[in-house]
């Protein structure tokens, strides 16, 4: 087993059987992250506006470490799983809406960032390596939730899943948010807890991280999405980073 490969075992952090080692890039001058899951942990608030809907329609609540999982599906995914998935569009709609409604009110409650994250920040930021955010969470529910935890003018692009008619697993708001940062895609790493997230990353020619701290469903495989990396823990992020530098 080469160093590179060992020292990922040794930082909780994997490679991928399908990406050699010769498949990493050498600089990285740009970082994208995906919100829920990611940078962020807000499933808390998430799942308590899903189980305060549900006591409104009498349904009974989900428990947390079930819902939690279905967090990086956004609203319809957390809707379906109280709700089933029987509804119509429109009563699917109107849920969804609910939901929102309650959820733009108090976004930050109970979110915080994921240990480690306000480190990585300040290493980037230090390392003049610029960072973004690409989600696919509406604005209304973004930007008030970065600037509650003081990191939304920190961002060099915040691209929200309402600016372009296309959504991940489309690489077209992960190619705006490099655009934005003003760093060529193949010098950009895309890190995501979703297999929509790798997949818009590598179609954006960009190296892949896939968080597996993150909201991943029970039957999900992380080493299926094929991202060049996997980190297992936030903190393991900054290591991930610099071993796609190539600083050993």
């Amino acid at each position: 087993m080469n160093s590179i490969i060992l020292a990922w075992w040794q930082c909780s952090c994997k490679l991928p059987r399908s990406h050699p080692v010769t498949d990493i890039i050498v600089k990285v001058k740009g970082v994208l992250f995906d919100l829920d899951g990611t940078l962020i942990d807000t499933a808390p608030d998430l799942v308590q506006v899903l189980n305060q809907m549900l006591a409104i329609h009498s349904q009974p609540p989900v428990p947390y470490a079930i819902a939690r999982n279905e967090v990086s599906n956004g609203a319809l995914g957390l809707i379906k799983l109280g709700f089933g998935d029987t509804l119509s569009d429109i009563e699917l709609e109107k849920l969804r809406l609910e939901f929102l409604a309650c959820y733009v009110k108090n976004p930050c409650n109970k979110a915080k960032l994921f240990d480690g994250i306000e480190d990585l920040l300040k290493f980037l930021e230090k390392q003049n390596i610029k960072w973004g955010i690409v989600t696919n969470k509406p604005q209304a529910m973004t930007e008030p939730l970065l600037k509650s935890l003081g990191i939304f003018t920190r961002a060099g692009s915040v691209v929200s899943g309402d600016r372009l008619p296309e959504r991940k697993p489309h690489p077209a708001p992960v190619l705006l948010g490099a655009k934005e940062l003003r760093v060529s895609s193949n010098f950009c790493v895309y890190i995501g807890d979703a297999p929509r997230d790798i997949e818009a990353g590598r179609a954006a020619g960009m190296a892949t991280i896939a968080t597996s701290y993150g909201y991943i469903r029970a039957n999900d495989n992380v080493k299926d999405w094929n991202a060049t990396m996997i980190v297992r823990r936030p903190r393991g992020l900054k290591n991930a980073i610099n071993h796609l530098n190539n600083n050993e």
